[in-house]
């Protein structure tokens, strides 16, 4: 039988060592190292990980981690993408003061209350635990008001799962759920159930509109901001672009190169 958390041959599984990592950045010290990508691995052991005390960047995704004790140490970590594993709990993140993004979408994360160690990290702004995309989530994901709970523990997080919560932008978001929860079926067996069918109730079509209008108006407003917004941005990359171009046109041939 196997172990709780184990896939099979788990136990077994990839262990991080000195030589993997100089061989994976080219870096003869560990404490050099500042970016590390280790995806998709068989990674099951963290080894000696917490020893690359100046990394910032750390991807460990499509690996079988059930732990991260190990990272505890990385307190120059800002960056961390462990989606896609086994992990039940984040408790070694807590000490990550500088940590700004975390993706842990695909664990074993069953309550909001395996979050509270994120609390008191200062910087963290960026969180995903579910990726639908992707086809990843957590079990926590399941309950309709997981989304409240973590915006409650985590107050500074201004991106849950892709969506922006705080700051411009945010609006948009909460006008699309909004909008879709007006346009779900009502599951209550009440009256309200049967008025929501156009086909039975006369003049549904007329008095509907009127209760949702302004999100509709609202969201296509805010939408058009948006994508204005983009076109302006694509302009000035384009423009950008052309002036570099023509610089460099206009600097002619050159017989070095600096690097």
């Amino acid at each position: 039988m196997e172990p709780p958390g184990e896939k099979p041959g788990e136990a077994g599984g990839l262990q991080i060592t000195p030589q993997l990592l100089k061989s994976r950045t080219g870096e003869f010290s560990l404490e050099s190292i500042l970016l590390l990508k280790l995806r998709c691995l068989g990674l099951a052991d963290l080894g000696c990980l917490g020893e690359c005390l100046g990394l910032e960047w750390l991807d460990l995704s499509g690996n079988v981690l059930t732990h991260l004790g190990p990272l505890a140490s990385l307190r120059q970590l800002a960056v961390l993408n462990v989606s896609n594993n086994r992990l039940t709990g984040l408790e070694p993140l807590a000490t990550c003061e500088n940590l700004q993004s975390l993706n842990a979408a695909g664990n074993l994360l069953a309550t909001p209350g395996q979050l509270q160690c994120l609390a008191g990290l200062p910087y963290l702004e960026y969180l995903r635990l579910r990726d639908p995309l992707a086809r990843l989530s957590n079990p926590l994901c399941a309950s309709p008001s997981y989304w409240a709970a973590v915006r409650e523990l985590l107050p500074g997080l201004k991106v849950i799962d892709g969506e922006r919560v705080i700051g411009r932008g945010s609006e948009f978001y909460q006008l699309c759920r909004d909008l879709d929860s007006s346009l779900r079926p009502s599951s209550s067996s009440g009256p309200r159930a049967t008025e929501a069918q156009p086909w039975v109730e006369p003049g549904y079509w007329e008095s509907w509109p009127s209760q949702s209008s302004s999100i509709l108006e609202e969201a296509c407003r805010q939408f058009q901001d948006t994508l204005q917004e983009c076109w302006d941005l694509e302009r000035q990359a384009s423009d950008s672009l052309a002036q570099a171009e023509q610089a460099l046109n206009s600097a002619g041939p050159t017989s070095s190169f600096v690097f």
